[in-house]
């Protein structure tokens, strides 16, 4: 199954101020859905963004909000943005849903989890989330599989997306994001 630009959505989990140092790849997890962020803004994927208790946790990082800034903001308590019911109608009215952020093991699991007992075709990007340690990732991303998510990586949604190189931005996506050292 692949990406279809006309039934997706991306959904960033969690990735906060008071959150990222903690991670295991801080700046490359930052850079990389700052990267995915921007390229999906172009290409005008619906974006959500949800952020786990941000008065303790603090917002989503600036940068990333920059990068995508027609993305819908959510606020959760819950673990899960399924269980907390904060997904916006647009998101749960498309059949896939394409999800990224942190940690892989905990809030992100737990979505992609919700979003596929929903019936959704979640994708998740690998190389987009993190964890505090790689065991705890590799263990989410492991049970995310084993639960149907399909694994990528923020080049292959980008293809997906745009489906052929006839698509109108493909020689402007694949200058400014495909070309050269990649996050």
């Amino acid at each position: 199954m692949l990406i279809d630009p006309h039934q997706a959505t991306l959904l960033v989990v969690d990735i906060q101020e008071k959150l990222i140092g903690a991670m295991s790849d801080p700046q490359g997890t930052r850079a990389r859905a700052r990267w995915l962020l921007a390229a999906s803004a172009e290409l005008e994927l619906p974006t959500v963004i949800s952020e786990q208790y941000p008065k303790g946790l603090g917002p989503t990082l600036a940068e990333l909000k920059a990068a995508s800034p027609g993305a819908q903001i959510v606020e959760k308590n819950h673990f899960s943005c399924v269980a907390a019911q904060c997904l916006p109608a647009s998101l749960l009215e498309r059949e896939q849903v394409i999800v990224c952020g942190m940690e892989t093991h905990v809030c992100v699991l737990q979505t992609v989890l919700g979003l596929r007992a929903l019936g959704k075709q979640v994708f998740v990007v690998e190389d987009a989330c993190d964890s505090r340690t790689p065991a705890n990732k590799a263990a989410g991303l492991a049970r995310m599989r084993d639960a149907g998510a399909q694994l990528v990586t923020g080049e292959m949604v980008l293809f997906e997306l745009m489906g052929s190189a006839s698509h109108p931005l493909f020689r402007h996506i694949s200058k400014t994001y495909l070309v050269g050292e990649q996050p």
